[in-house]
């Protein structure tokens, strides 16, 4: 564990309360709460004396059988192929497939810049991460990771749309990598956290829908973000049948099952009303075209990748300075907090992370505001 980095949002949150009324541009959360349609099947919950003994491993049946119905129609997955797993969000999805795939010493090949939470993960599995470039605009550098398969690779971990960048991955890029890893015969780790969030006309893609990727392919997928149930922490995953026990392993040993009450939760939220989410990415998506105006004057001192998924930019500054540092005296003089680049893996240059969907409109813009005057305080 002394090899494992820690995990920065703490970090960052015991700097914010030293320095009450700090706007945190930090953790990627949404503002908005679960949908009504949620709290509604808490009766039923409540109705039942058995939910509060033990359940499936997987899941409740129920609950797989409304993923799998969200997973035909809107990622057009078939799931005859293939078995869904309900986990305590997805960060635990992901240990599963780790654990349940790896030996120690294998290797797994992440793109820079990564989800922190996955390059610790595959420490303590004692697996060995990998790490690729991405381009200048994050995007997939296939011919790198294909050049960076090795014999002890057991897996290609891909996020779109991607934390901490924004960046939405091409259709061909993601089929070229299913592809590779058909054809090498290694997994393909698809995180689609943030699959809902989209904008000017990007395009989720699911590789599980891909022509023969069952036995390659391992979905991952959360609520915590679309339907505001980050506490809840209810996720899933979606495996190839061979993989089934040795994730079963994984689950029962460390959680036994999901909590029950949650899963009753996430089937009321997936019901929801489609003008729930239309509703609330919708207001999401106007926060960002005003971010992105008042990012705009800091065209010379930082470049600003196109972002057209998840709510994050990731900013490249252009400045003789340590992310972290920065970070700190944005805190401490300014009153805003973001994430530093190099916790994502980019430690040549100054990167920070900035996030916007936590924040209402008003108050996402102020805290905007104070980042570019203190950006330009620090570039004189």
């Amino acid at each position: 564990m002394s090899s494992v980095q820690s995990p920065i949002i703490p970090v960052v949150g015991e700097l914010i309360r030293s320095h009450p009324g700090t706007i945190s541009l930090g953790q990627g959360v949404v503002s908005y709460p679960p949908p009504a349609t949620a709290m509604e099947m808490l009766s039923q919950f409540f109705a039942q004396s058995q939910n509060h003994l033990y359940q499936p491993v997987e899941g409740i049946p129920r609950l797989i059988e409304v993923i799998g119905e969200k997973l035909t129609g809107f990622n057009q997955i078939d799931c005859r192929d293939r078995h869904i797993i309900v986990t305590a969000g997805s960060n635990m999805g992901f240990v599963n497939a780790l654990l349940a795939i790896s030996t120690p010493g294998d290797e797994i090949i992440l793109n820079a810049p990564y989800y922190f939470n996955h390059e610790m993960a595959v420490t303590m599995a004692s697996c060995q991460p990998v790490v690729v470039a991405t381009d200048a605009n994050y995007q997939l550098d296939v011919e790198a990771i294909r050049k960076a398969i090795t014999p002890k690779t057991k897996a290609i971990v891909t996020i779109s749309p991607n934390n901490p960048t924004g960046a939405v991955y091409s259709l061909e890029s993601l089929r070229e990598i299913n592809q590779i890893c058909r054809d090498r015969s290694i997994y393909h780790i698809s995180d689609e956290t943030y699959e809902y969030f989209t904008y000017e006309g990007a395009k989720h893609v699911s590789p599980a829908a891909f022509t023969d990727s069952h036995d390659q392919t391992i979905c991952l997928y959360s609520l915590s973000k679309a339907y505001g149930f980050a506490s809840w922490r209810i996720g899933y995953m979606v495996i190839p049948h061979h993989l089934l026990l040795a994730v079963k392993k994984v689950q029962d040993t460390i959680l036994i099952c999901p909590p029950v009450i949650s899963q009753y939760a996430a089937i009321g939220a997936l019901s929801a009303p489609p003008s729930y989410l239309q509703t609330n990415i919708g207001a999401i998506a106007q926060v960002r075209k005003e971010v992105l105006n008042l990012l705009a004057p800091l065209a010379d001192i930082c470049k600003i990748a196109p972002a057209p998924g998840a709510f994050y930019f990731f900013l490249k500054i252009h400045l003789d300075i340590d992310s972290w540092e920065l970070v700190k005296i944005l805190i401490q003089k300014y009153q805003v907090a973001v994430i530093p680049g190099n916790t994502f893996g980019m430690e040549q240059g100054c990167y920070l992370r900035v996030a916007y969907g936590a924040l209402q409109a008003e108050t996402a813009c102020e805290g905007i505001t104070r980042l570019v005057r203190g950006l330009r305080d620090i570039a004189k």
